[in-house]
C-alpha cells in the first residue's frame, strides 16, 4: 500500500504541479511552515490560549487526558457536542477559522495544542482531542521551538485533493515552546 501511495503521490507531483517536479515536496512544506505560520502564530490570542490552558491543566494526569479524549470521540457522533462546541466557540478557534478563510483554500484545516498535546483551538473539530499520542505533537512540542514535522503527501478522499500536514511548535516571546500548531495544507493549491 505505501508503495502504491508512493507512486500515486510522485506520479501527481510530476504531473500536476510542475513546479514541485524537481524539488522536495516536505521541503517546501516546511519553508510553507516557517515562512507564513509565524506570522498569524505569534499573535497574542493564540499565546494567550495556550498559556490559559497549561495553567488550567497543569495537574492532570494521563487517564484524565485519555477520559477527556474519549468523551469527545463520542461526542464526534453525538448530537449533543458540549465539549466539541465549547472549543469551537472560544476565541482562538475563530481566530483560526478567520486565518483558514483568509489562505484562499491553501489551509484545510488548524489546530492549537497545549503543552501536552490537547486541542486549544481549531478552525473545524478535529475526530479527537489528544494530539500529544500523535507524531505531530510528538515531533515537534518536545523536540524544540525550530522543530517541524510534514506529514506525509495523502489523498483525502472527501475532497480529492492531496493533502499534508505541516506541524510546528507555539513558541512564546521568550522563546519557550508552550505548544504546538498542525496545519492541513492543500498541495493542489501551492
Amino acid at each position: 500500500m505505501n508503495t502504491l501511495k508512493s507512486v500515486v503521490t510522485a506520479t501527481f507531483l510530476l504531473l500536476a504541479v510542475p513546479n514541485l517536479a524537481f524539488a522536495d515536496p516536505t521541503a517546501q512544506l516546511a519553508e510553507l511552515g516557517k515562512t507564513t505560520f509565524s506570522d498569524w502564530l505569534n499573535n497574542s490570542i493564540v499565546i494567550d490560549h495556550v498559556n490559559a490552558q497549561n495553567t488550567r491543566h497543569a495537574s492532570m494526569s494521563e487517564a484524565d487526558i485519555i477520559a477527556l479524549d474519549k468523551k469527545w470521540r463520542a461526542e464526534t457522533s453525538a448530537s449533543d457536542q458540549p465539549m466539541i462546541k465549547g472549543i469551537l466557540a472560544n476565541e482562538l478557534s475563530a481566530y483560526l477559522s478567520q486565518v483558514k478563510e483568509n489562505s484562499a483554500g491553501l489551509y484545510t484545516e488548524i489546530f492549537v495544542m497545549d503543552n501536552k498535546g490537547m486541542n486549544v483551538g481549531q478552525s473545524d473539530a478535529t475526530s479527537d482531542y489528544w494530539q500529544g499520542d500523535e507524531s505531530k505533537w510528538q515531533k515537534t512540542y518536545p523536540m524544540g521551538a525550530d522543530s517541524i514535522h510534514v506529514g506525509d503527501i495523502e489523498l483525502d478522499e472527501s475532497s480529492q485533493q492531496f493533502q499534508s500536514q505541516v506541524s510546528m511548535p507555539v513558541v512564546d516571546s521568550s522563546g519557550q515552546v508552550i505548544g504546538a500548531v498542525t496545519v492541513g495544507i492543500n498541495v493542489d493549491a501551492m
